[in-house]
């Protein structure tokens, strides 16, 4: 049974997906999803994915959409990939999902809506929001010193200290080369203070090459016909030139607007009465957010994030 992977190639996790799959020699069937003809609203393709989203996979008759859980999938179900991109050591495991999990609500939300509303806005109809990137952007750099100076940390080029890459080094650094359609005085400002980061970007570029390249060639293309000012967005001529490219791999981007608030408190639950339900013995140690508990020096050597929960 073939593997499908419904996808076009503006979007960041399905890029990632199919430079893993190239890379591990996994053969599929892409199905390019076009935004611009609303295929992702069909009937037809909600069958695939209900929320309407891209990427997802059908392989055989089991259906799976969200592309952490696709790459661990695939990870998991297909010979010949590596340890290391998916450790079988449940607490390297665990790492990496705190770096999935940290991805979609930090990084993936800054770098999303700065280059929609610095670039991609006109292409799709509306106009570039520039006060709205400005705010994006704060997002976006806090999250890129996270991960200099946390994620990176250790002796090995890769994400938590690691010497070969895992599909969290792939997910976050395709996520990162979006960059690459914002103006280059835009992304040199906002990159260039991390040069950890530059370097990994570089390293895990190698690492999956020819297959990074190759399928990073469509962002390059559509970044030569952006010439977009400010004060008048894109010109009618580029906006047809750039839907054409679009068109070839159905181009679209996730958008992702979740209400983080309240997030740590339904967290806690959860856990606890997960523990509770299983008889597993712990001590619960209560953090005061009215108190700033989560931000002392103590409370970070657990969590530098300073978020709840976290367990030691």
């Amino acid at each position: 049974m073939k593997l499908q992977i419904y996808s076009n190639r503006i979007s960041q996790p399905c890029r990632a997906i199919i430079i893993f799959c190239k890379f591990h020699g996994i053969e599929f069937e892409e199905i390019n999803v076009s935004i611009a003809k609303g295929q992702h609203f069909t009937p037809e393709y909600k069958v695939i994915n209900p929320m309407g989203k891209l990427p997802a996979i059908v392989h055989g008759s089991y259906k799976l959409f969200e592309s952490h859980a696709i790459l661990i999938y695939l990870a998991c179900s297909f010979p010949g990939v590596a340890d290391h991109w998916y450790p079988s050591d449940i607490q390297k495991r665990a790492k990496i999902h705190s770096v999935l999990d940290w991805h979609h609500s930090n990084l993936r939300q800054g770098e999303v809506h700065y280059v929609r509303n610095r670039t991609l806005k006109p292409l799709f109809g509306g106009k570039l929001d520039l006060e709205a990137a400005a705010v994006n952007e704060k997002l976006l750099s806090k999250s890129l010193a996270k991960i200099e100076f946390f994620w990176l940390k250790g002796d090995g080029k890769f994400l938590l200290g690691n010497f070969q890459p895992s599909i969290a080094d792939l997910s976050l650094v395709c996520e990162i080369m979006q960059l690459q359609i914002v103006p280059e005085s835009d992304r040199n400002r906002i990159l260039s203070p991390y040069k950890k980061v530059l370097q990994w970007i570089e390293d895990t570029r190698k690492a999956t090459n020819p297959h990074f390249d190759e399928i990073h060639s469509f962002i390059l293309e559509l970044k030569s016909m952006l010439t977009v000012d400010s004060s008048v967005g894109v010109n009618e001529e580029t906006k047809q030139r750039s839907q054409a490219v679009l068109s070839k791999f159905a181009g679209t981007w996730e958008q992702k607007n979740a209400n983080l608030s309240g997030s740590s408190m339904t967290i806690i639950d959860s856990k606890i009465i997960a523990q509770q339900l299983h008889g597993i013995e712990f001590e619960e140690i209560n953090i005061s957010v009215v108190k700033g508990q989560h931000f002392t020096p103590e409370y970070k050597v657990i969590n530098p994030m300073g978020k709840s929960s976290a367990m030691d």
